[in-house]
């Protein structure tokens, strides 16, 4: 039951029937790689319209493997830095260099042309990321990599149901990864990830790669530097009754943003979030609003009992540690740096009430009409 008194950014689900789930498979299966798990990847993967699923330990799991399986060593790989920090660090696990392309500034998501621009004769792949749910323009950059004979690993991380010409994100690539954080739109009771994919190839070597690098039937011969990146079969069985329900909860995000983009719409100081059309349907992981004096209005929502965040306040590109390695600057990437300054994720899950949506935006006007640029 939602708190009164404090409305949350984020609420994962987890209820009688996941708990029954979660128990029998305590009960009566193996801890690991049991059969929930196998059950949950031809569940996702069939969801998804992909012939292969593969379970991970968690989001990051799924980029560095699928990565590692297309063969991304030694060589670049563009992609955005206006993306949580694992999408580039997946890349140098892999043994690749991220090169990063900026955002559309109307859609947050990379920027066909800045991609174009930033392939050289070392680019291996891009990964498009996802972000927030709205999915990049999956048209033009197939048609790129095309033209380049580059590979696509999608970061459909944030956009479980997403779909761009009827086609569902994590489809269009060599592979596409999925994450199952607790604040996703399905989760699966702590950390997961899964992998989809249509080559029967790289399904086989993320297998093995998440299994200590073990030979397809084999407990003992290893065949690859592999990990220990398995998803436990208790989170496999949660995440198979969250299925279930992930259509209707993205309906539900639907509806919460169509009645933020209403309440919302008058307010010169805020720009609200790109939306859907007849080609693109999002699932709104966040309602993430550009908003004036942004770090003010947070503290304002926050003192009000509204929880906020913000996805993300520093660019990939500037991280310290992206700073120290790379020596990127300021100013390199325009669009994905003021997206950082003035995002703010205001909340949005299935079980928020109207009352509450209204009450948020209310004090956003309340804001504002004290707080005038």
């Amino acid at each position: 039951m939602q708190n009164v008194s404090r409305i949350t950014l984020a609420q994962p689900a987890f209820d009688e029937e996941m708990a029954e789930a979660a128990l029998h498979a305590l009960q009566n299966e193996r801890f690991v790689l049991g059969e929930s798990v196998a059950k949950f990847e031809e569940e996702f993967s069939r969801y998804c319209g992909s012939k292969y699923g593969i379970a991970t330990a968690s989001g990051t799991a799924a980029l560095t493997l699928s990565l590692l399986a297309v063969g991304v060593s030694q060589k670049e790989v563009i992609t955005t830095p206006a993306s949580f920090v694992a999408t580039a660090n997946a890349v140098i696990h892999a043994g690749g260099t991220p090169r990063f392309a900026d955002i559309s500034a109307s859609t947050n998501t990379i920027d066909p042309d800045k991609v174009k621009g930033a392939i050289s004769q070392a680019t291996k792949a891009v990964i498009p990321v996802h972000l927030y749910g709205y999915p990049a323009d999956m048209e033009r950059l197939c048609s790129l990599a095309e033209q380049h004979d580059l590979l696509i690993v999608e970061d459909a991380c944030q956009a479980h149901g997403a779909t761009y010409n009827g086609r569902k994100t994590g489809t269009f690539g060599k592979a596409g990864c999925f994450s199952f954080y607790p604040s996703k739109n399905i989760t699966v009771g702590g950390d997961g990830g899964m992998v989809v994919t249509d080559d029967s190839s790289i399904a086989e070597i993320v297998a093995s790669l998440r299994d200590s690098g073990r030979a397809k039937g084999s407990k003992y011969d290893h065949v690859r530097l592999g990990f220990t990146e398995r998803m436990n079969t208790v989170q496999a069985a949660i995440g198979r009754v969250q299925l279930k329900r992930l259509n209707g909860w993205n309906e539900k995000r639907l509806e919460i943003a169509k009645l933020y983009d209403g309440l919302l719409s008058d307010i010169e100081e805020v720009d609200l979030p790109p939306r859907g059309n007849d080609r693109i349907k999002p699932v709104h992981y966040m309602y993430v609003i550009r908003a004036s004096q942004r770090d003010r209005l947070m503290k304002w929502l926050n003192d009000e009992g509204i929880e906020c965040g913000v996805h993300y306040p520093v660019p990939i590109h500037l991280q310290p540690i992206y700073r120290k390695i790379y020596q990127f600057r300021e100013g390199q990437f325009p669009n994905s740096e003021r997206l950082c300054r003035d995002a703010l994720s205001i909340p949005i899950y299935p079980g928020l009430s109207e009352s509450s949506v209204r009450k948020v935006s209310e004090q956003i006007h309340r804001f504002y009409a004290q707080h005038h640029t």
